[in-house]
């Protein structure tokens, strides 16, 4: 359900404490858009908003480890799985790599508390 944004289209200071800003409506797409303030009845007028989005981009290289993990942990090879994200989490510097990586290698039957411990230490 998109989210619109609503502002008073009278003079600047008309309205009330909520339309003289720029607030939000949640509605669906068919709905019709909003010609009075919910709160005090002044006209209004919906706003275009700015984008706001995250674009993340993996590289090629990190998306066949990431395909290889996959692969390992459906098929039960939990350490081939950990050591292919403890590797490549170290080299990208990917904190939740590695848990994953920890994740898998408890699942492998590894001790994670002694992982973790020589961990720490290696990056003293």
């Amino acid at each position: 359900m998109p989210i619109y944004e609503y502002q008073s289209s009278g003079e600047f200071g008309k309205g009330c404490s909520k339309c003289r800003n720029p607030f939000e409506v949640l509605q669906s797409i068919g709905e019709k858009s909003l010609t009075k303030c919910p709160s005090c009845g002044a006209a209004i007028k919906k706003l275009i908003s700015r984008c706001r989005s995250a674009v993340i981009e993996n590289s090629p290289e990190s998306g066949k480890v990431e395909r290889q993990i996959k692969e390992y942990e459906s098929s039960g090879m939990w350490s081939h799985a950990a050591e292919l994200a403890d590797t490549h989490a170290e080299k990208i510097k990917d904190k939740s790599l590695r848990t994953r990586a920890l994740d898998n290698y408890k699942k492998a039957g590894y001790d994670v508390d002694s992982l973790a411990k020589h961990d720490e230490k290696s990056n003293e």
